[in-house]
């Protein structure tokens, strides 16, 4: 098993654990973001990190799993990393206006035992719209994994939560961030418009 510092030690030098003022998709503020893109894409480095979250997985969930599932953009490469270390097919709902939605022939089996795997949770939004989508497609949701819980266990995902490792970042509202912070010119990072 990784220990917490290893696995920060791999997205340091992934350069993707980045310091600086960041806003986030839900429009809130951060002087820390993850880059998770960066870390997985070494394939050895993906490897490895999924192999230990797998390995946390069947742990503390237990079982064979018929499919991994994931919200693109972020959980894509890590559901199917994850779908390989598991020995099951790993599919991927895409946001279409909004909605996430399965495309490209996907199908989620009724009562398929699934695992919704994602890159980083934050608020876990996108990861409740995922399990969501799995359940009204008629999958069982036996659990969710990702390779970072960046709220430290504090966000609800609508299902038990396998984090690889916690981190606790602080986010504020953009009119109270820290005088530090606000000196700093901020910039968006990640793959996704901010929500409105």
């Amino acid at each position: 098993m990784m220990s917490k510092d290893e696995i920060l030690g791999e997205f340091r030098a992934a350069g993707a654990l980045l310091e600086g003022h960041f806003i986030l998709s839900s429009g809130l503020r951060s002087a820390q973001y993850l880059q998770c893109a960066r870390v997985l894409m070494d394939p050895k480095r993906a490897e490895r990190l999924c192999a230990a979250l797998a390995e946390k997985v069947r742990d503390e969930i237990g079982g064979e799993f018929d499919l991994v599932v994931s919200p693109a953009m972020g959980g894509v490469i890590v559901g199917y990393e994850m779908g390989r270390q598991l020995g099951c097919p790993a599919i991927f709902f895409e946001r279409v206006e909004g909605a996430l939605q399965l495309r490209r022939g996907f199908e989620i089996p009724n009562g398929a035992r699934c695992l919704m795997v994602e890159d980083i949770v934050t608020t876990g939004l996108s990861s409740r719209e995922c399990i969501a989508g799995i359940r009204d497609h008629g999958g069982e949701v036996a659990g969710a994994a990702c390779l970072i819980d960046r709220s430290a266990g504090s966000a609800d995902v609508g299902a038990p939560l396998v984090a690889l490792a916690e981190l606790k970042i602080e986010t504020w509202e953009p009119d109270k961030v820290p005088p530090e912070l606000a000196a700093i010119a901020p910039v968006k990072p990640g793959s996704r418009g901010l929500r409105k």
